[in-house]
């Protein structure tokens, strides 16, 4: 049977909320588990065709049922990374603790290789700046300038005080300009801002890592430790709603350059709040870095098409100047070089 194969047997009784958790499952283990997480792909699979670990699971809020989120709280509570049939068992053992911490959760990936994304538009911006993140999660994106970068063309970049725990490497496509920004003011919004010191947000952050990706978990505990040190100030808001945005960029120093990122939150948003939040933006005096999927809203110019477009965009007031892996992993420059925004 196929993971959409999802028709109830005959006579039985259909739990709305538990179909519903089915078919999300089943597309995730179809379209976006393979080839990046085989365990992630049996987890979702199973689920889609037990309709008793669906019901748990449609017990949880409709926002916090994303299958990333739920296996990560799973993991994170002490789930074994086990096939599917074991797994299963330890939910059904866990469920309250499961929906409880699933429901009080939110996916808040907090990826410190996307600085290598960002570094290339960050870099045409003349300093001193300061830097505003939204979507913030602990921090770990705000801190560009306190870790290292190996570019696959030969560019190594280390802080001013020496070579971060923290190195980036990251695969190179073009000339894009590239140089460690000078950083004077640093502060990031989130509707639930993580604490890089305290264990559970830490135990959360790395649980988030999927299964079978190497490097990622050892990567963000270090700029965890990066951030505890630096303790960003990171308010606990939401972006879109009026005002909000305008207050945190009020106080930033007037002979800094403002610049305000947006690495892969906008997707996470309801499209209301999103396109409140891109009103926002467009009437700050301010630099605007992002990183979203190329068909998600319809601000670039020139306009990008979806359909021959690799991987995410870059963005730089809008205008697409790079494509580039979603985690940060590769740069493919798209522009001309020697230019800069003062």
């Amino acid at each position: 049977m196929e993971p959409d194969d999802l028709s109830p047997p005959s006579g039985r009784a259909v739990d709305a909320g538990a179909v519903a958790v089915a078919e999300r499952y089943a597309r995730f283990a179809r379209v976006e588990a393979p080839g990046r997480s085989d365990l992630y792909e049996e987890w979702a699979a199973g689920v889609a065709h037990d309709e008793a670990l669906a019901a748990i699971l449609a017990r949880i809020p409709e926002t916090r049922r994303q299958p990333p989120l739920v296996f990560a709280v799973t993991r994170m509570l002490g789930a074994p990374e086990a096939p599917y049939p074991e797994w299963a068992r330890w939910v059904i053992t866990h469920a309250d603790a499961v929906v409880a911490e699933a429901s009080a959760r939110r996916l808040q990936t907090n990826e410190p290789q996307r600085c290598a994304a960002l570094l290339p538009a960050l870099s045409t911006v003349e300093g001193p700046v300061a830097l505003l993140e939204i979507g913030a999660s602990a921090g770990l994106c705000l801190l560009p300038d306190r870790y290292s970068y190996r570019f696959s063309h030969g560019v190594a970049l280390d802080p001013p005080a020496g070579p971060s725990p923290v190195v980036l490497e990251c695969e190179v496509a073009g000339e894009p300009p590239l140089r460690m920004p000078h950083i004077v003011w640093r502060a990031g919004i989130d509707l639930a801002p993580l604490d890089p010191a305290d264990p559970a947000d830490r135990r959360f952050l790395t649980s988030l890592v999927w299964p079978g990706e190497l490097g990622r978990a050892d990567r963000i505990r270090a700029a965890l430790d990066v951030a505890a040190s630096a303790q960003p100030r990171i308010i606990a808001a939401d972006a879109s709603e009026p005002g909000v945005l305008a207050a945190a960029c009020a106080s930033a120093p007037l002979d800094a350059t403002l610049v305000v990122t947006t690495p892969g939150v906008l997707p996470h948003m309801p499209r209301d709040a999103r396109e409140r939040l891109l009103n926002a933006l467009d009437e700050l005096d301010a630099v605007w870095i992002s990183i979203d999927p190329p068909g998600l809203h319809g601000t670039w110019h020139p306009p990008v098409d979806p359909r021959t477009w690799r991987g995410f965009v870059l963005g730089l007031d809008g205008e697409p100047v790079a494509a580039v892996d979603p985690l940060g992993a590769f740069v493919e420059w798209r522009t001309g070089d020697g230019w800069s925004r003062g």
